[in-house]
């Protein structure tokens, strides 16, 4: 175990909609990281996009991380901090390696297609920096506003001369890793609007804010080479890395926050508990078992970021299922209660309701469905039993007298089978439907108690 506050994490969205599982597994992952080493969560919103961004991704954000457990000790908003941006920009401008550039979009293009007709990897080739100051005047004249590039130490003496530079770091995750920066474009660090790409101000927020450890998606793992030479252009020291596998709907498609794609809002709507989809986030695509946790402490105890897989990880809300399930099961009546009164569960026959229902429910929101069966009078199912009415008729005077317990359904059922002579499936169906709708459910002998003389009466068609 590290002295406290040794690590710190972050967790970044950008709030342009609600955070999907893949963002819900980063920011899952960082916590977990904090929780084994003592150390501190930054929450920090990417809201440079000042025209997507909006208020209630950010209330969104903010409340399904609670949601899940996730306790920030530090929250930071990028769209603050745009003079501390601006001082870095004009400190590498000094420096000579953030340098202007008029190209078009279409013109980019243009010449990444000759390079790839011609089998030269598509690197952007500097000319911008050949630019005199007449040609820059033309641009300007044009109209034209001009990009910032950040000029990567990719040679000795000569920018258009490039050398294989290898940038090395030990992830936390994959291992050692090496990229090339030869083999990489001058990364665009600022748009001709004059807007910050995420780049910069990340790297620039994590210097300041003290970030030890970035865990991220793989998809950045070339950009770490890139925010490397930045962390060194700026004289900081560099944090640790680790780039997690991505995970992907159960067809394989990427994520979108777009398209709302297996949001934990929606998740929360639909009534999963977060423990089912903190589980399932963290563990699939891992070496370790996939099983409900109860809390992510107890989850923290069983995550190493070593047993992350280096493969996609398909998310099936199938799996989401089966997972919740196990936990409702497991739930004692006071973890419940609350919810259940919120739910229209309450009085004294809840606590022994619940005991004798969880083991058939998916979703605590299934438990009305089962509340109803037990307590509205109005109830009537006859009309699935046409067949056996007159079964029905003969088993309500074999009924026990009240009070009723966990025997009264076998003392009943006994005596109907010696003086009907049914058994198995013929005996118990029609009771059950008559009495519940279902043809499966939970176990008459602690349910009937509940259902009670009366209400039994009803059903089998005597009141």
């Amino acid at each position: 175990m590290k002295e406290a506050n040794m690590v710190k994490v972050r967790f970044a969205p950008s709030p342009t909609g609600y955070i999907h599982i893949g963002n819900t597994r980063i920011a899952l992952f960082n916590w977990l990281y904090s929780l084994q080493h003592n150390g501190e969560f930054v929450l920090r919103y990417d809201d440079t996009d000042i025209e997507r961004s909006k208020q209630e991704y950010i209330d969104g954000i903010a409340s399904d991380l609670a949601w899940l457990g996730i306790k920030p000790t530090q929250i930071e908003y990028q769209s603050k901090r745009f003079d501390r941006y601006n001082i870095v920009v004009e400190k590498l401008k000094a420096d000579g390696v953030l340098y202007p550039c008029y190209e078009t979009p279409s013109e980019l293009d243009r010449r990444r297609k000759i390079l790839l007709s011609r089998r030269l990897p598509p690197v952007y080739g500097r000319e911008a920096l050949k630019l005199t100051n007449e040609e820059i005047a033309a641009y300007q004249a044009e109209g034209r506003k001009p990009h910032w590039r950040f000029l990567l130490p990719n040679f000795e003496h000569d920018p258009f001369s490039t050398i294989r530079t290898e940038v090395h770091w030990d992830d936390e995750v994959r291992g050692r890793q090496t990229i090339d920066l030869a083999s990489v474009s001058d990364p665009v660090l600022i748009r001709e609007d004059r807007s910050y790409l995420y780049t910069l101000p990340s790297v620039i927020d994590d210097i300041d804010m003290g970030i030890t450890h970035i865990i991220r998606g793989d998809d950045h793992v070339t950009n770490t080479a890139v925010q490397l030479a930045i962390f060194d252009a700026l004289g900081a020291k560099r944090p640790r890395f680790g780039h997690i596998n991505l995970l992907t709907t159960k067809a394989g498609g990427g994520l979108s926050k777009r398209k709302g794609d297996l949001s934990v809002y929606s998740l929360r709507e639909e009534m999963f508990e977060p423990m089912a989809i903190a589980s399932l986030a963290v563990l699939i695509g891992t070496s370790e078992n996939v099983r409900a946790y109860s809390s992510l402490e107890e989850l923290a105890e069983h995550f190493t970021l070593t047993a992350t897989s280096h493969s996609p990880a398909k998310f099936d809300p199938e799996d989401l299922l089966t997972l919740n399930r196990e936990l409702v099961h497991a739930m004692p009546y006071e973890k419940v209660a609350d919810r259940l009164m919120k739910l229209g569960i309450g009085g004294r026959q809840a606590e022994q309701f619940w005991n004798v229902v969880r083991g058939n429910l998916v979703r605590i929101s299934d438990a009305p469905h089962w509340w109803r069966i037990v307590t509205d009078r109005e109830l009537n199912f006859l009309s699935l039993c046409r067949d056996e009415l007159g079964f029905l008729a003969e088993a309500v005077s074999f009924l026990p007298a009240e009070p009723w317990d966990e025997q009264t359904w076998k003392l009943w059922t006994t005596k109907l089978k010696e003086k009907t002579g049914r058994k198995g499936k013929d005996l118990f169906k029609p009771l059950r439907l008559a009495l519940t709708g279902q043809e499966s459910g939970p176990e008459l002998a602690y349910l009937l108690p509940l259902i009670g003389h009366d209400y039994v009466q009803r059903r089998l068609g005597v009141l």
